[in-house]
């Protein structure tokens, strides 16, 4: 891999937030960003040199906009293969092909983690109502039916607790192909975020996560596990990377029982959500860490990350007007980042906050504290 340089000209597949902070440290560093998606006045839009507004099925496009740059890479993974192939033809496209096809489909992933021999919930594929049924029999309830393909923030599943929440749950979320997973009364979720490149690998060690209605509420760092909890996620998160190939930053997100025992859930293969932190809380962020990687440039070794949590902030808080930016900000220690978004929406990423402090408790309970104080509660 020959490293591009700063002058070089950096593709965004997507234009959402994750784009922007992408964008942000590019410009930083540099480099030109284009970015590509089929809306405008975007959140990265708003930074990038150029911005595309097109469908990822206009082949023509994507190939003009490949063609425009020097190397592409995504901040959203639910491109079609057709527009990577596209692009691919005539600029590298990373985090690759095959990470992007495993992970953009439940199903596919599930598989993987099977052949592979990695930590997973046992799982079965449901095609029909017959299916569906054996399931239920050899899994047992609760479980949950997700959809094989396009699932983010918890959409596309269902946890059910009895047979007759299955048969509806299946009739509802109306796809081909489903994955039912045993539940798993996991202690804890965590994640991973990594990132590699054909001479080097880095990490930010364990992060734990918490969810409110299947959004990542709240993230702190470092996660409060044991010392070979830890080296374990990190071992699976390296051999998930490297069977792959993957090139770039990606997200390895698992459950922790209550036994110690990890199971892989899924991939992400961008930037997270649970590693926003890294931008106050490490020398170089997640976000870097991707410019690197897919640019070839020399990847900073793995440094413990600083005590820090991150809140999400949806538009929901915007239900009872403009929130309260100086109440939040008066604490000290607490970053703001907002993505430019236009319209606050319930249940939509609108920023996040990031606390620092002596304990990853501390910044949770200072975290919400600041969050809490937009809204006067």
């Amino acid at each position: 891999m020959t490293p591009l340089l700063p002058g070089a000209t950096l593709g965004i597949l997507g234009s959402g937030q994750l784009g922007r902070m992408l964008a942000l440290v590019a410009k930083r560093m540099g480099y030109r960003v284009h970015v590509y998606s089929p809306d405008t006045a975007t959140p990265a839009g708003e930074v990038a040199d150029e911005e595309v507004a097109a469908p990822y099925t206009d082949l023509d496009r994507v190939a003009a906009f490949a063609r425009a740059v020097d190397v592409v890479t995504l901040e959203f993974e639910n491109v079609p293969a057709t527009a990577l192939e596209a692009a691919a033809t005539y600029a590298p496209v990373r985090p690759g092909w095959r990470a992007l096809y495993t992970a953009q489909n439940r199903l596919r992933e599930k598989q993987f983690w099977a052949k592979r021999g990695l930590p997973h919930a046992p799982f079965r594929v449901i095609r029909a109502a017959a299916d569906l049924d054996l399931a239920l029999r050899e899994l047992g309830t609760p479980a949950v039916l997700k959809t094989a393909g396009f699932g983010y923030d918890g959409k596309g599943q269902r946890t059910v607790q009895t047979r007759r929440e299955a048969e509806a749950a299946f009739a509802a979320l109306g796809a081909d192909t489903y994955v039912l997973e045993a539940f798993v009364p996991f202690e804890r979720e965590v994640s991973v975020i990594a990132a590699r490149h054909e001479r080097g690998f880095m990490h930010y060690g364990v992060l734990e996560n918490r969810h409110h209605r299947h959004i990542l509420d709240v993230t702190s760092a470092p996660a409060e596990v044991s010392a070979e909890v830890a080296e374990t996620a990190v071992a699976l998160t390296r051999e998930v990377f490297e069977a792959l190939e993957l090139v770039g930053v990606a997200c390895v997100e698992f459950f922790l029982t209550a036994a110690g025992e990890l199971l892989i859930n899924e991939l992400a293969p961008r930037p997270h959500n649970s590693g926003h932190l890294t931008i106050e809380a490490c020398a170089v962020s997640q976000f870097e860490a991707q410019l690197r990687a897919v640019c070839g440039l020399p990847l900073m070794p793995s440094a413990p990350v600083r005590p820090a949590a991150m809140a999400n902030l949806l538009g929901d808080l915007w239900a009872g007007g403009e929130p309260d930016w100086a109440a939040a900000l008066a604490f000290p220690d607490v970053h703001l980042h907002l993505y430019g978004k236009r319209e606050a929406r319930p249940g939509r990423k609108m920023g996040h906050l990031t606390a620092l402090a002596a304990t990853p408790a501390a910044a949770r309970e200072r975290v919400l504290a600041a969050r809490a104080a937009l809204t006067g509660a």
